[in-house]
């Protein structure tokens, strides 16, 4: 197996012993690569890095290897003051001093340790498991406030610039196929309708960003439940995973999509759209964890966005499955007709939940 072959390209103590797929991650093929030495053992996770995603994974190591240092000296230094261990996984060099290896093929590939006696979830459990995945993202955002954004590289150009992915939609709409599934039927128009009438809004953090309002700090990409690790042993968080995203961007579009995600206890694929609702409980115990732990490193005009940036990128999801759907489901993957078109509604009800709860939950967000 290549993976095998591969784990033992970086410096790791031992004898190499099994190198297993592992079954989680939509996005990197993942193993964890067991070694042993006469007296101990070492569990790492070797991934191949999918270049169709991630253009230039030399970036993406770049980024990774800077933010892991930076964040494990600042944990260290404040460890005798924190409630518990927290941690951040480590990028493993190969033996050759670069941060991956690359293969016969051109592939490229990394090691990094495993947070051990760990795991995480797909969907929020309670408003304890909410609460503890605010901390970690807190923690996460206070660990990079003072890291400078000028050496890191922009992996994913455009990712989450809500304004761009209207170039998608409108050219996958003015092409036959496009316009047949736009009138296909009423769901259809219906998500069609939602999304014109708030185009001219979806630029508001954008714009709050020309205008010196907003500023890029580092941020994670993609701080979805499933990237929180709870401690086994104690129940609170202790990690957030899967750094391929790190950048520099504005923090509203993690807080965001970390709410998003977290608050609609229904799940993305919800199939009756009466249940898909953005729960209040959730995001208040979300909000008192990361503010426990995030250190009030935003400033007041970062404060006033919030609001707009938990609808702004619910609204965006659902662009982007629509545009999509119209597209002929050239980019997320579906199991069968219809779906991202179903995923795109399931998002335009969570934002019409978003936006009757305005008032509360802002609110809410005024407490960070």
């Amino acid at each position: 197996m290549k993976a095998a072959i591969m784990a033992q390209q970086f410096d790791v103590d031992g004898w190499l012993v099994s190198a297993t797929p592992m079954g989680y991650g939509n996005v990197n093929d993942t193993y964890k690569v067991i070694f042993r030495t006469v007296f101990s053992e070492e569990n790492i996770v070797v991934q191949r890095i999918n270049r169709k995603v991630f253009h230039n994974p030399e970036h993406i190591m770049h980024n990774m290897h800077l933010v892991t240092h930076h964040a494990h000296q600042k944990l260290i230094e404040e460890h005798d003051n924190s409630d518990r261990i927290w941690q951040l996984p480590r990028v493993i060099p190969a033996k050759d001093g670069r941060d991956y290896a690359i293969d016969g093929s051109g592939e490229y590939w990394r090691a990094i340790t495993r947070i051990a006696s760990a795991h995480s979830y797909d969907t929020i459990q309670n408003t304890e498991h909410a609460r503890e995945v605010g901390a970690v993202l807190g923690n996460f955002h206070h660990l990079m406030s003072d890291m400078p954004t000028d050496d890191l590289q922009d992996t994913l150009p455009g990712f989450h610039i809500t304004p761009d992915y209207f170039a998608r939609l409108d050219e996958a709409a003015a092409m036959p196929e496009g316009r047949a599934r736009r009138e296909s039927s009423q769901f259809a128009r219906n998500v069609f309708r939602f999304l014109a009438e708030r185009r001219e809004w979806a630029s508001v953090l954008e714009d709050a960003k020309a205008r010196g309002e907003l500023t890029d700090r580092v941020i994670h990409g993609d701080p979805k439940v499933s990237n929180i690790m709870i401690d086994d042993a104690t129940a609170k968080g202790t990690a957030i995973i899967d750094l391929d995203t790190v950048k520099p961007g504005l923090v509203h579009y993690d807080i965001g999509d970390c709410l998003r995600s977290c608050c609609n206890p229904a799940g993305e694929e919800c199939l009756d759209l009466n249940r898909v609702l953005f729960d209040l409980d959730l995001c208040e115990a979300l909000l008192k964890g990361y503010k426990a732990h995030s250190c009030n490193y935003m400033t007041e005009a970062e404060k006033h966005y919030l609001y707009d940036a938990v609808r702004l990128i619910t609204y965006e999801l659902c662009l982007r499955f629509y545009a999509d759907y119209l597209a002929g489901d050239v980019y997320f993957k579906i199991k069968h007709e219809g779906q991202n078109l179903h995923r795109a509604r399931v998002q335009m009800q969570l934002c019409l939940s978003i936006e009757a709860r305005e008032k509360s939950l802002r609110h809410l967000l005024e407490t960070l």
